[in-house]
């Protein structure tokens, strides 16, 4: 089943490469659980096939990197970028993407949130295994105020048009 507005996060766990070492956060991979990372927030949240792939690279995420100011003007917390690609693959595009310090972007290496979701997208038979669908979702306090999924293409999910919703 799809997550819907209304309903709340699942319980998972989503991977971040740390680029800087901190109090809490070691260099390298680190693991954070939803329900914490959410908690009192508003989360602009946008899932995409793959890291580094052509419309990705190309529209999605420059898109978020490009509006991340008016997003966190209109409250939001944060902005992250959920992929089912590991870590490491996450922390390299968003260093290539110069997204790091704007956009989070969160691992989920074997698809657990995004089936947990309902919005995971079946690419084995192109040998690209398990994917997330295209979608950007705004998330207060874990609740889901806002989604929108792609029906193919890309157009609902962008930046541009959360930041429309947010009036």
């Amino acid at each position: 089943m799809t997550i819907q507005i209304g309903d709340r996060l699942p319980e998972a766990t989503l991977a971040e490469f740390i680029e800087t070492e901190t109090e809490g956060c070691s260099l390298g991979p680190n693991t954070f659980n939803v329900a914490d990372l959410v908690k009192g927030k508003t989360i602009a949240i946008f899932g995409l096939p793959g890291a580094f792939t052509p419309t990705c690279s190309a529209q999605h995420l420059p898109g978020y990197v490009k509006l991340a100011d008016q997003l966190k003007a209109k409250g939001v917390d944060e902005i992250w970028c959920v992929s089912v690609n590991d870590a490491f693959v996450m922390g390299a595009w968003g260093r290539e993407q110069k997204a790091t310090g704007i956009v989070r972007m969160m691992a989920d290496g074997s698809a657990v949130f995004t089936r947990a979701l309902g919005l995971e997208f079946d690419l084995v038979a192109k040998g690209m295994g398990i994917r997330s669908k295209r979608y950007s979702m705004l998330v207060r306090d874990g609740v889901v105020a806002q989604l929108n999924l792609e029906a193919g293409g890309f157009d609902v999910s962008s930046a541009e048009k959360l930041l429309e919703q947010l009036g």
